[in-house]
């Protein structure tokens, strides 16, 4: 079966393509004869469905946009459970994207999502500038989750990352360890926090810093410890920015000889699925995914049912969660 296109949706409707155009973005510039007109035809030739014929008549839409991310990380599927658990609840859908963790792809896929006229907008862990997300709140209803923002047309979700490392590097500190390294988050949207909440454990410690620069990708954390390696002075244990980070750290550890723990402890940050398997094993820091998602999706309801304007900041408290990654220093080699 051919499909309708936008030409055959102007040739029933008798106006030009340019015009249903419009009216598929939702311009306010067509008048409401000719839009009826249009989405009558569009519904008659099954050009587009008709939730989105209905939403752009009446200019109300049940529909959320999410941008996720990083599509590899099982933290964005446990908020966008949440996300969806609320929305369904209320009768609202979700529309998934991802910008891969690229600015300039973030700015497309915020771009897409909007050309659906959502009620709202949930982006997780944005890296797109402040500009471009204060010209999404401009047009729907706005949340970020796990990432800060001071617009007041923006509500966020965030943990208390600087509380979270710091309980990382407490639980080292009591097993006995004091050349404690992390493995920075690069320029992720929680990297700050978790590096200042490092440096400020470290301090009251009485602990000497080392920071590796890397990433939140198990690719990256194989990377800064085989920089470690170079250097020629391995820590006993490493604070990683997440759990992939810490998954690829421990992988390149064992491939040059030392166990985990014995030789080096590793904690890695969220507590994914990952970090539970049992052959993984990984202590980590939790942090509420599902209750993310919830939070987010309330305050964009919230938002869309105009129950308030002012702007809400959840900060969820983390957790320690000890599995078999850490352990006492075992000594030197």
């Amino acid at each position: 079966m051919v499909r309708p296109t936008m030409e055959d949706v102007a040739a029933r409707a008798g106006v030009s393509r340019a015009l249903v155009s419009l009216v598929m973005r939702g311009s306010p510039k067509v008048s409401e004869q000719r839009r009826n007109a249009v989405l009558k035809a569009a519904e008659e030739l099954g050009y587009s469905p008709h939730a989105m014929a209905r939403s752009l008549a009446s200019r109300t839409s049940h529909v959320l946009g999410v941008m996720v991310s990083d599509l590899h990380n099982a933290f964005f599927a446990e908020v966008v459970d949440g996300l969806d658990a609320v929305a369904s609840e209320q009768g609202f859908d979700l529309i998934i994207n991802t910008g891969g963790r690229s600015p300039a792809r973030e700015r497309r896929a915020v771009h897409s999502l909007l050309s659906f006229r959502p009620a709202g907008l949930a982006l997780l862990s944005p890296v797109v500038p402040s500009a471009a997300i204060k010209s999404a709140a401009d047009q729907t209803a706005v949340v970020l989750v796990a990432r800060s923002s001071r617009l007041s047309t923006v509500d966020t979700v965030n943990d208390d990352g600087e509380r979270g490392i710091g309980l990382a590097v407490d639980h080292l500190v009591s097993l006995g360890h004091t050349r404690i390294a992390h493995l920075d988050g690069g320029e992720g949207t929680q990297s700050a926090p978790r590096r200042r909440g490092y440096l400020a454990a470290m301090e009251a410690h009485g602990l000497p810093p080392r920071v590796v620069a890397s990433e939140y990708t198990d690719a990256a954390g194989a990377k800064a410890v085989q920089e470690l390696l170079r250097d020629g002075e391995m820590p006993t244990a490493l604070v990683c920015c997440n759990d992939f980070n810490a998954v690829g750290a421990i992988s390149a550890l064992e491939d040059a000889g030392y166990r985990v723990p014995h030789d080096v402890s590793v904690v890695g940050y969220d507590n994914t699925s990952l970090a539970a398997l049992r052959h993984v094993s990984l202590t980590t820091i939790d942090q509420p995914r599902n209750e993310f998602g919830r939070l987010a999706a309330e305050a964009l309801l919230q938002r869309v049912r105009g129950e308030r304007t002012e702007p809400v900041r959840h900060l969820l408290h983390p957790s320690l969660v000890v599995r078999n990654t850490t352990a006492a220093p075992g000594g030197p080699r």
